[in-house]
């Protein structure tokens, strides 16, 4: 078989900038569809961190277009993050319907800034005949950098740090690039890189949401994406543990409620890691749409993998049980000591009292924010004293969870400012010393009012779990969850970042008489 050909083309923009692609051509002689990604990474790497090489997507018989967005690659203009997409993907659009290859069907992939330059266009721009965004959102904040108001410390500080490395090298700036390579390696950027960020870019979306999440102004920029985009053939990918996942959610709902018909499929991948088989469900899906093939490969409408069985499963939604939290003041102390209890009514006993030591800060282990992402074992964790433990009985059937875990808590704190950090693990039948966390959520709560108690919801990352017979439930709280967000100094004046001689021990007092444990439904529309 001949080797894959590809060229370096230019489209210039209205404005005259100059935006460079590679195209991949398949063997044989066209014309054929043509499958896009716009990214800010490189053409030369095409995503291959996730995705199959653009020239093994040529040979199953596509034309295969990677874009250098505005300021990135050999791309010229300046990068100035998502606010300029819009009008550069309709030119591109129009651009790639134009080349002599094309055969006029076009469809697009790509995932995290990827993902959005697929699905924001300016009105009246034709749609693509079909998409495949994953890992992605459309809100600033909610989706892109912060969770229950506390900003993604090692996820947004790591990537803004590597936009402002791609900045260094276009200026020919080494110095800066060496020592923002170096803060990566030795991971000193959980400590410097805020600094490094305001030095080297200052008006990167990275720094700027990072200020905005600790201001008191609320200019989060939020993009809609076309309703006629919206309803042509979507494939919305998601992980388990993706720090979008809840972006995808959102644009599923978007998508169903502007009358189209997106598939969802979410299964066991960090933002990076991905599971055997997804490239071959994609290219299925656009065979479909693009080649007519009328393959029948994604009947379920929402297809979901089951993280405790191993197996893909079609969304139910079904309800679930309520667990009220009760201890007798110990939950913080003993591990064992602190319950979760379905539907009773019984009181749900005294306070109890974490305290937040700066100096020793909860680690953030696994899950969907941490710099170890996953699944992970969270049981030396639950056995400090600074982590209040909730666990059930074991149960006497299999019980299946399906949505967003949700604690109702009720809480007072000595501190202006405090962090809620929870985990949601399983305590498997008869294996000592395993605590298999399934799911974390933070909640940041600015200008408290000293010692006066509120009712607050945290929300955690969804998941989908069949608990067996035997096997408990377990809720972990903590006021930290370092670093997956910074440690909150206890003082509102002060930036949450890393450890810092501002930062004062805090005492949370957990009120469990109304604290509860619930799921809400993984689409609501």
């Amino acid at each position: 078989m001949n080797s894959i050909r590809y060229r370096d083309e230019e489209l210039k923009l209205r404005d005259g900038t100059l935006l460079k692609s590679r195209i991949w051509l398949p063997n044989g002689k066209g014309p054929w569809p043509v499958i896009l990604m716009r990214q800010p990474y490189s053409r030369e790497i095409a995503s291959t961190v996730t995705y199959a090489h653009p020239s093994w997507w040529a040979s199953n018989g596509y034309l295969v277009v990677i874009q250098d967005v505005r300021g990135q690659g050999g791309s010229g203009g300046e990068f100035s993050g998502f606010n300029q997409e819009a009008s550069d993907t309709s030119q591109t659009h129009y651009w790639v319907r134009s080349l002599p290859e094309c055969n006029g069907l076009v469809g697009t992939y790509g995932f995290s800034y990827q993902g959005l330059t697929q699905l924001i266009a300016e009105e009246g721009t034709p749609p693509p005949d079909c998409m495949i965004p994953a890992m992605t959102g459309l809100s600033e904040n909610e989706h892109w950098s912060c969770e229950g108001g506390a900003f993604w410390w090692h996820l947004g500080v790591a990537w803004g740090l590597q936009l402002a490395a791609q900045k260094a090298k276009r200026e020919k700036d080494w110095i800066a690039w060496d020592e923002i390579r170096e803060s990566l390696e030795s991971k000193n950027y959980l400590l410097n890189g805020h600094k490094l960020l305001k030095q080297n870019d200052p008006e990167g979306m990275a720094h700027r949401w990072l200020n905005l999440s600790h201001s008191k102004t609320n200019h989060w920029n939020s993009y809609k994406p076309l309703d006629s985009w919206l309803k042509k053939p979507l494939l919305l990918i998601g992980g388990w543990w993706d720090p979008h996942l809840k972006g995808i959610l959102d644009i599923y709902e978007k998508a169903k409620n502007a009358g189209g018909d997106p598939k969802l499929l979410i299964g066991p991948a960090t933002h990076l890691q991905w599971w055997e088989g997804v490239q071959s469900t994609q290219l299925n899906f656009f065979n479909t749409h693009l080649k007519e093939k009328n393959e029948k490969h994604f009947s379920p409408q929402i297809n979901l993998w089951n993280l405790t069985t191993k197996s893909w499963e079609v969304s139910t939604q079904n309800k679930s049980p309520i667990w009220k939290l009760f201890s007798k003041g110990l939950a913080s102390s003993s591990h064992l000591e602190g319950s979760l209890i379905p539907d009773s009514h019984l009181e749900g006993g005294s306070e109890v009292h974490i305290v937040h030591d700066p100096w020793r800060p909860v680690p953030s282990i696994g899950g969907h924010l941490s710099d170890t992402p996953g699944e992970a074992n969270r049981f030396n964790l639950d056995i400090r004293s600074d982590v209040a433990v909730f666990t059930t009985l074991p149960f006497l059937k299999d019980l299946r969870l399906e949505g967003y875990p949700i604690i109702c808590l009720e809480s007072k704190c000595d501190r202006e400012s405090f962090d809620l950090f929870i985990a949601l693990s399983i305590i498997p039948r008869e294996i000592e010393n395993i605590a298999t966390q399934l799911s974390t959520g933070v909640l940041r709560i600015s200008n408290n009012e000293i010692d006066r108690k509120n009712y607050r919801d945290i929300r955690l990352q969804p998941i989908l779990a069949t608990l067996k017979r035997g096997d408990s439930l377990r809720i972990s709280i903590s006021g930290s969850g370092w670093p997956a967000i910074g440690i909150n100094p206890g003082q509102s004046k002060y930036l949450c970042q890393g450890p810092s001689p501002h930062c004062q021990v805090t005492t949370i007092s957990l009120l469990l008489s109304n604290s509860k444990l619930k799921f809400e439904s993984l689409i609501s529309s």
